[in-house]
């Protein structure tokens, strides 16, 4: 069984050496670049200040993704949003990405405060569309930094 695990001094070089394919660079942020952004948020003009919590994907102790996600629960339209979620190439179409998506859910889940969930992708990556609309992600018809933005409500 996969286990999620938050980043630390002593895994952070072991996640920042995964890779997705070559032809998928351009969908997601270096680990490294996400590890850095961790460390300080982000304040978004007009939204406030996102706090951001970078985890490990491991199976039998093997590093097989990252994921980071955020809060801003005095933020109206959406309290959470899902920053990365990257599987490494040599692991991917095993489940991975589910099961990721499944484990941030159910962490926005446990904390009454958060009702809205984004995310936001690419809009020529079709396997990540497919899958977050497959938990429920619905696109608003908006864009952020050139992505897509699509909502998920979880109250």
């Amino acid at each position: 069984m996969p286990e999620i695990r938050p980043v630390t001094k002593e895994n952070w070089k072991e996640l920042v050496a995964l890779k997705v394919r070559d032809d998928q660079k351009h969908f997601v942020a270096s680990n490294l670049y996400s590890i850095a952004e961790a460390q300080f948020g982000e304040d978004i003009p007009g939204e406030g200040h996102w706090d951001m919590y970078a985890y490990g994907m491991y199976a039998e102790n093997v590093p097989v993704g990252f994921l980071m996600i955020s809060y801003n629960l005095v933020n109206e339209r959406f309290q959470g949003f899902i920053y990365r979620l990257m599987v490494d190439e040599k692991f991917q179409g095993k489940g991975y990405g589910k099961f990721g998506m499944t484990w941030i859910l159910e962490t926005y889940r446990a904390n009454d405060c958060v009702k809205v969930v984004a995310i936001s992708y690419e809009p020529e990556n079709d396997p990540a569309r497919r899958l977050y609309a497959s938990f429920g992600f619905v696109e608003t018809g908006e864009m952020v930094d050139e992505e897509v933005l699509a909502l998920l409500n979880l109250r």
